[in-house]
């Protein structure tokens, strides 16, 4: 009796591969995950130098684990595997306490981090602009009461403080700043990016730093343009049960003049732009996303602003164009010009070196030359 039950179990088990596999086959590839938020792999293509290289083999096993039939269903029961287990994090997210997923932030690597201080010094000696520097700490340093008990996450406090000392432009404080908002909801619940919120408390700090005056919160009243945002680290976790979070929004757009530049080519732009609020990515919704060069003029009577930057200054920007006449988005990981030529001829007068803690000491950040 009991081999009779064997066997029909795994009779049942075998056909049950077998009906993955052939509808797997069958079914069409998708070229998109909503869940994990990336594509996903193609069909590889097969060639004698990418076989005997082993390439092609890499790749085939990828293009199978990504178009299995029901692939979202399986990436979440593993993600809810891993959490009713007691495990602390899924694909480097931690499940934190209020409901929050918190990306785990690894110690600088030394060679690395020594190598973007050297960059960023050359590029200053460089320029003949003042220039601020200041690095944005993740919400596993600001938020750390909420990581899981002996959740490993690097020291963010002594390393900000650390690379300031080894850098030649003065640098703003960015890690007091927001820990003592600590207490808010200065960062996504579900998303990397700090909120405006946090971006508001940030741009205060600069505007400290380069001597002008602060905005009173009482001037910005929030508005709420988005209940359903689900950020990078609710993809990478597939945390499904996890509550989305707010987009909110401070600053109007009326007074101001938006340029793009997403093609290489100038383009009209916009401070805001809903109809990203209907896509996967709604953190794009701040100035439609990355881009190597974006411009934003206000009625503001105030100095030029270049900033070399990540996709923190997305949200940041808004803020910036309250104090300053132009503000410059120079990102750095799209962008083929020299920023020291740029400034030059834009005549900038003030220069942000800002990233956010991961990105600068997890990337390797590369500043073209001037001309000659």
């Amino acid at each position: 009796m009991k081999k009779s039950y064997d066997l029909l179990i795994t009779s049942v088990f075998v056909l049950f591969l077998a009906g993955v596999a052939v509808a797997s086959l069958i079914l069409p590839d998708r070229s998109f995950s909503a869940l994990e938020n990336r594509n996903l792999r193609p069909v590889p293509e097969l060639t004698e130098r990418r076989f005997t290289s082993g390439r092609y083999m890499t790749e085939a096993e990828e293009y199978v684990s990504d178009q299995i039939v029901l692939r979202d269903t399986w990436v979440a029961l593993k993600a809810l595997g891993e959490r009713l287990t007691g495990k602390q994090e899924n694909n480097g997210i931690y499940f934190a306490a209020n409901d929050t997923l918190i990306r785990r932030i690894d110690e600088p690597d030394p060679a690395l981090l020594a190598e973007n201080i050297e960059t960023i010094n050359a590029f200053v000696s460089e320029t003949d602009a003042p220039v601020l520097f200041g690095l944005i700490p993740s919400a596993a340093d600001i938020w750390r009461e909420r990581l899981p008990a002996g959740a490993p996450s690097a020291d963010e406090a002594y390393w900000i403080k650390e690379i300031a000392g080894r850098m030649t432009a003065p640098a703003i404080d960015l890690h007091d700043s927001l820990q003592r908002h600590s207490a808010e909801d200065i960062y996504y619940r579900t998303d990397h990016h700090w909120t405006s919120l946090g971006a508001f408390y940030g741009a205060n700090a600069i505007f400290e730093a380069a001597g002008m005056e602060a905005l009173n919160p009482k001037d910005y009243p929030p508005q709420t343009v988005s209940e359903g945002f689900l950020g990078t680290n609710y993809s990478s976790a597939c945390a499904w049960w996890t509550e989305p979070d707010t987009i909110e929004t401070y600053v109007s757009e009326d007074d101001k003049e938006v340029t793009s530049n997403f093609t290489g080519r100038e383009e009209p732009g916009r401070l805001y732009a809903p109809e990203r609020l209907g896509t996967k990515n709604q953190y794009a919704y701040f100035l439609g996303g990355n881009q190597p060069l974006c411009v934003i003029r206000s009625q503001t009577q105030g100095p030029k602003l270049l900033v070399l930057r990540d996709s923190y200054s997305d949200c940041l920007a808004p803020f910036l164009s309250e104090r300053f006449g132009e503000v410059h988005l120079f990102d750095l990981r799209y962008n083929r010009l020299s920023p020291a030529d740029y400034i030059r001829e834009q005549e900038i007068d003030l220069v942000l070196i800002l990233y956010s803690f991961e990105t600068f000491t997890g990337e390797q950040i590369i500043v073209r030359n001037a001309s000659s």
